[in-house]
């Protein structure tokens, strides 16, 4: 059925190709550019005008009118405010599925049905398939390396309703491809790998602004002191880069021995403003067997059933095996194996096979 369908385009070249397919199927498309953020946009790090101006470009080469947008208000009260408070209390929130949840599914969905669409359409990598009952179910792009689903996770039967992922189909490499044959002037440009609204600038620096800090000490687990931490909201489990530390080295350690591992955190202890750090990648304390996760949004309305599932506890991680203990406004994950640097403020999302069933807010886990 041809329908109006709002594309969110990026400037990149996944939401241009999204709009070309759906232009070619014969739909009525209309792209809007979505400007999230306004602090400081500047174009070293902030490159909203450039994408902007290469959407414009990919909406003048597809044939549709395009829309520029201000959701930074919104963004900042829904995403933004959320995002500091959780660094402030010590955990590592994911922007991105909140920003997916409150921004692109909620206030762009509103703004496109508003414009009279059928439909609105993303760039991501995933899959919305309706069943014989009538329920939407959220699937695993097709590219195994690209799959977005992980951000997705906190989508509702109604969002989905109105949800195409067109290039969820595909492979990225036929998304370049696509892209390169119809002459696309972003072809070629390289994935964003900022957090959605930072972009590529030095994350501390950013937090730096934001976030009131206390200097602390960092102890390994032993309790020896190694240094002084720039305040715990700056640490991440698991984290191994820019903690100041060289190594400790036993007296009378031969060289060459493992006093050269490298360092990674491995807690954050709130009440004494303390930093632990432990040596080498797979040290106990950064391995979790079970974890408690709340703030629970699942795709269906409604919880799975207890048993056996497969878990994220963060992107790009393979599926891990896994028991869940649903209550009332929590759940429980008892792993087969255990996970590295189960991070609190992180999501842990479920799958049945390809489909992905929804997930929380990870509070802590046990080793």
């Amino acid at each position: 059925m041809k329908q109006r369908i709002v594309v969110g385009l990026s400037g990149g070249v996944d939401s241009a190709v999204t709009a070309w397919l759906l232009k070619r199927a014969g739909h009525e498309v209309v792209g809007i550019f979505m400007k999230n953020w306004e602090d400081d946009d500047d174009d070293e790090y902030c490159s909203s005008n450039a994408d902007f101006v290469d959407a414009a470009a990919v909406a003048d080469v597809i044939g549709i009118e395009i829309e520029h947008v201000n959701f930074a208000a919104d963004y900042k009260d829904r995403v933004f405010a959320e995002f500091l408070r959780e660094y402030q209390a010590g955990r590592t929130p994911n922007p991105d599925v909140l920003c997916n949840a409150e921004i692109k599914f909620k206030a762009f969905l509103d703004h496109a049905m508003r414009l009279g669409a059928g439909k609105i359409a993303t760039g991501h990598y995933a899959r919305v398939r309706e069943t014989a009952g009538g329920r939407f179910e959220l699937l695993k792009g097709l590219d195994p390396a690209k799959d977005q689903s992980y951000f997705l996770h906190r989508l509702n039967q109604t969002q989905l309703a109105k949800t195409l992922f067109p290039v969820g189909e595909l492979r990225k490499t036929e998304v370049r491809r696509i892209a390169e044959e119809i002459g696309l002037p972003n072809a070629k440009k390289k994935d964003s790998t900022g957090i959605c609204f930072i972009g590529e600038r030095p994350f501390r620096e950013f937090l730096n602004r934001y976030l009131s800090h206390e200097p602390g000490p960092i102890l390994d687990d032993r309790g020896r002191q190694l240094g002084q931490h720039v305040g715990l909201s700056f640490y991440t489990l698991g984290q191994r880069q820019g903690l100041g530390i060289g190594g400790v080295k036993e007296r009378g350690a031969p060289r060459g021995g493992g006093e050269h591992a490298p360092w990674f955190v491995a807690r954050k202890e709130l009440d004494t403003n303390t930093l632990r750090v432990v040596q080498g990648h797979d040290h106990p304390w950064l391995l979790s067997s079970a974890l408690v996760a709340d703030d629970l949004s699942w795709v269906a309305g409604r919880a799975p059933e207890a048993g056996l599932l497969a878990a994220k506890t963060r992107y790009r991680q393979a599926d891990a095996a896994c028991r869940f203990a649903p209550a009332e406004d929590r759940f429980a994950l008892q792993f087969e194996a255990p996970q590295w640097a189960v991070t609190p403020g992180q999501s842990a999302v479920l799958y049945d096979g390809e489909v992905c069933l929804g997930g929380g807010v990870i509070a802590g886990s046990t080793a």
